[in-house]
């Protein structure tokens, strides 16, 4: 099952040693069940900021995160990360790396290992479940770290730029891989990314966020048909939106 997020009128400000730092100011955006949808901003804007707001490991200054009508005000099952970084524990195989978190919240071993056997075969790993991290590539990592991710059945998936460190052509074939288990799972997405082009590839809704303090500028609807593929990218419309974003981000930049 998908869920509702919401953040409504977030607020952050961290304390520091030069005094209180404004990360966040005034946020509204909503995600609706089963939505992806993707942030946008410059460096500092408070996009990761806005990921720990919603997995319950900050909480707002003022205004209140909202999973489903219910705050949300600490760790919650119904959540699933994946990280820019696949993070995966380099003696422990696929399979053993997938189930760290059904392992962490005391689920039912046998039943999620079966789950975590159908994950891998959803994203197409079904014949490495015996392998180490070492032994797989880039791409292959950040698909064990999606299916992990996964593997409790969250509502909701928060996702934290997880292909910045991969090559273009890697990105671009993850990029149709995630938008497949996307389709496949109906989960609500919360896509944190600085790539205009993975945005309007993947995104239902795009959200473009200003400098520090982080607020919503623009909220655009992506209304390119799906499944998508790399010709879509070649696409007027693709092209169209693509360009739209780029100018808000160079009027930011105008002084």
């Amino acid at each position: 099952m998908a869920a509702t997020l919401a953040f409504r009128g977030v607020g952050l400000t961290y304390p520091s040693s030069r005094g209180p730092v404004e990360a966040l100011r005034e946020l509204e955006v909503e995600l609706p069940a089963g939505a992806f949808v993707s942030v946008l901003g410059p460096s500092g804007c408070g996009k990761s900021t806005l990921l720990k707001l919603a997995c319950g490991l900050l909480r707002p200054t003022v205004g209140a995160v909202h999973l489903d009508g219910t705050p949300v005000s600490g760790p919650r099952r119904e959540v699933g990360i994946v990280f820019q970084q696949p993070t995966l524990l380099p003696w422990k195989t696929v399979l053993d790396n997938v189930m760290v978190p059904a392992r962490a919240m005391g689920l039912d071993d046998r039943s999620h290992r079966e789950r975590a056997q159908q994950l891998l075969a959803m994203v197409r790993l079904d014949g490495f479940a015996r392998h180490y991290p070492r032994e797989l590539s880039g791409g292959m990592q950040q698909r064990v770290g999606i299916a992990r991710g996964l593997i409790h059945d969250p509502s909701v998936l928060l996702m934290d730029e997880p292909f910045a460190a991969l090559d273009a052509m890697t990105r671009e074939r993850m990029m149709a891989e995630l938008q497949r288990i996307w389709l496949s799972t109906g989960k609500t997405v919360l896509f944190i990314t600085h790539s205009i082009p993975e945005a309007v590839f993947l995104s239902d809704r795009i959200v473009v966020m200003s400098p520090r303090p982080g607020r919503v500028l623009k909220l655009i609807d992506v209304d390119l048909p799906r499944p998508r593929d790399i010709a879509t990218m070649a696409s007027s419309r693709f092209v169209e939106l693509a360009n739209l974003l780029r100018r808000e981000f160079d009027a930011m930049e105008q002084p």
